[in-house]
């Protein structure tokens, strides 16, 4: 008999396992480049060319010092780093904040009505002078060597954009230390997306382009509250090339309700697919590479995906419900202590329960070898079993409100 809830699942298992083992198998060709790149700081870059780091900020009066401390504090030359503070109509204390900045050699001081992130940094970049600029948001800190490890990638002169790994700030409780893992295995995926030449995204937190990209692509465009989507879409659709240095660490702060965190991932996951549809002509054309071909169409199967498999599990729970409540009707309550006797016989041997095995055992690996990556060393601890026990439950509920808002027209905001 045809059953639709397993054929859905099995097509989801064989793409997911197979996206897998395409990101596994990018690993293993790389991993000797990727461990040598720990040894390059070392040489240190052939020459350092300027900077200018934008800070755009709006009502952040209790992050922000920490912020420009952090910048100050990178080793770089003095003479070769600009800081240009934005603030975009702050309502709070952050204009206040700022102020003991102002006589800083290094530091640029501005304030603009409120905009919105995209136009404070289009303010920014409007004054620039420097070869290279970033962005930094004002509830995020950078390591001291986090910009040396950026400019050695920009030695490649095809280069036009690096992106950092972000790790999470003192990440405390289950809600934050999931996010942990998570965050680790965006550090392990953008590597990867490195070496296919298919960075889809330039988190806001850092990133650092070639100042002539905004002067022949032009400015920050809104883009649905995700400009670092938009700006990296538009540069792979330009030929432009990204790069990703994971030892560039930066720290963010990371939402600690989960209010917060839904409201964030929505803005997120919206942004992604409203993106997505804007650029929705680079989906399957082999000119832009494994972006087009493969990265992006995957991305928005991931999304279709989630959907499908909770709507279906959901349905599943109410069918078991209600059969349960017939059942009851029938013959009347029957309780009884359920058997925990182990028995060889009553393991499951489905196909799609191993391939389901297996797509987890994928994912653990890649997990372990993100926490490699971002930690330097393999450490098993709650934030893992936070992950694989609570992620599964609370990713669809953004994923799900994102694609309803995109379908309905419901703009995600950012306040």
């Amino acid at each position: 008999m045809f059953d639709i809830t397993n054929s859905i699942a099995y097509v989801f298992l064989f793409l997911s396992l197979n996206f897998e083992v395409f990101l596994l198998i990018t690993y293993f060709e790389n991993r000797m480049d990727i461990a040598e790149e720990a040894n390059l700081l070392a040489k240190g870059p052939k020459k350092y060319p300027t900077v200018t780091i934008i800070v755009p900020c709006w009502n952040e009066e209790n992050t922000v010092s920490k912020t420009i401390y952090s910048l100050l504090s990178l080793d770089y030359p003095r003479n070769k780093l600009k800081i240009m503070i934005v603030d975009d109509g702050s309502t709070d204390k952050t204009w206040e904040r700022i102020q003991k900045f102002k006589n800083n050699p290094q530091i640029d001081v501005y304030t603009k009505p409120n905009g919105g992130k995209y136009t404070a940094l289009n303010f920014g970049i409007s004054k620039l002078s420097s070869d290279l600029v970033g962005c930094l948001d004002a509830d995020s800190y950078v390591h001291k060597d986090a910009l040396k490890h950026i400019i050695m990638q920009f030695e490649n002169k095809e280069i036009m954009a690096v992106a950092p790994s972000v790790k999470l700030w003192q990440p405390k409780g289950p809600l934050q230390l999931l996010q942990k893992v998570e965050y680790g295995f965006g550090i392990f995926t953008r590597k990867m997306f490195h070496y296919m030449q298919a960075v889809y995204i330039t988190p806001g937190p850092f990133s650092i382009f070639r100042t002539n990209v905004f002067k022949k692509l032009g400015g920050y465009r809104h883009a649905h509250n995700t400009e670092d989507i938009e700006i990296a879409l538009r540069m792979q659709k330009n030929g432009y090339k990204i790069a990703h240095a994971h030892n560039a660490m930066v720290y963010t702060v990371p939402p600690d309700t989960l209010r917060k965190l839904l409201k964030q991932r929505v803005r997120w996951s919206y942004g992604f697919i409203k993106n997505a549809e804007d650029y929705r002509d680079m989906f399957f054309k082999r000119k832009y590479g494994n972006l087009g071909v493969f990265i992006l169409p995957m991305a928005a199967i991931s999304v279709i995906s989630i959907i499908s498999v909770t709507t279906l599990a959901v349905i599943g729970v109410i069918r078991s419900v209600i059969n349960k409540y017939l059942e009851i009707q029938t013959i009347g309550w029957n309780p009884h202590w359920i058997s925990f006797n182990f028995d060889w016989f009553y393991i499951n041997t489905e196909l799609i329960a191993i391939i389901g095995l297996v797509t987890t055992l994928g994912t653990l690996t890649m997990i372990l070898i993100s926490k490699k990556m971002s930690e330097g060393k393999i450490v098993l601890g709650l934030d893992l079993i936070f992950f694989m026990t609570l992620y599964m439950f609370i990713a669809p509920l953004w994923i799900g409100k994102a694609a309803y808002n995109a379908i309905f027209g419901v703009k995600a905001s950012w306040r």
